[in-house]
């Protein structure tokens, strides 16, 4: 399979990962463009607003307050916003500690909301250009780490030739405050920030990830709710 296409395939076959019978998640990553256009697609398609915040002109603290949430570290500790490359807005370092896995979660971030959301986005630096393997993985309200994407290479996460991509999750069957974000590949230099991307999307609003075909993108995900969307007009028109 082409590079490219099995970066943009691996992370969303990877993300609908065996969860418990009340969640369904569907988690992707992609270029930065592309995957800000089909996170709002996808948003807009199951008939909710999304919420931009870019993450700008910050001070360093222990804690980050935004409008509608907030940013901690995991284990507690200072942040020192700075920027990376070409994301959006300032980023957070990341870098991976302690030990694969749920091990070095204490590494990432808490984003915890006023307000509970089931869709989310947000741009990541600098993965996958060394320490492989080097996951990363993303939980919800304290749940199961799921795993967004693996690099086994150098560059097999690259997008246009820059480590930088977006990383979107959606879960239409529930909703959450607490979102923890992390990466094992340790010893790398890893960030997280650039824009928050945010929504409350209406329950059954996407298609489960049995009806997204193989293999999938964000796009198709998109798709599907536009279909989805459609069959609920015609049925209210009908009815």
């Amino acid at each position: 399979m082409h590079r490219l296409l099995r970066a943009l395939v691996l992370p969303v076959l990877l993300g609908m990962s065996a969860l418990p019978a009340h969640a369904t998640i569907v988690t992707v990553f992609g270029s930065l463009s592309d995957g800000v256009n089909n996170y709002n697609n996808v948003v807009n398609a199951a008939g909710a607003i999304a919420s931009h915040d870019k993450l700008d002109s910050i001070p360093p603290g222990t804690s980050i307050v935004r409008p509608d949430y907030t940013i901690t570290r995991n284990g507690g500790g200072f942040l020192s916003p700075t920027t990376y490359g070409n994301l959006s807005g300032q980023v957070i370092d990341i870098s991976p500690f302690g030990s694969t896995g749920v091990g070095a979660i204490d590494s990432g971030v808490t984003l915890t909301f006023s307000s509970a959301v089931n869709a989310i986005g947000f741009e990541v630096g600098d993965w996958g250009t060394c320490c492989q393997p080097s996951t990363l993985f993303i939980s919800f309200d304290d749940g199961a780490p799921i795993q967004v994407g693996r690099s086994e290479v150098f560059g097999d996460v690259f997008f246009d030739g820059l480590a930088e991509v977006f990383v979107g999750a959606f879960d239409d069957t529930s909703s959450f405050s607490k979102v923890q974000f992390w990466g094992d590949g340790i010893g790398e230099f890893l960030v997280f920030g650039g824009t928050i991307h945010y929504a409350l999307l209406d329950q059954g609003s996407l298609p489960p990830p049995n009806d997204v075909p193989e293999p999938a993108s964000l796009a198709l995900l998109g798709l599907g709710a536009m279909g989805i969307a459609g069959a609920r007009r015609r049925a209210r028109r009908n009815g």
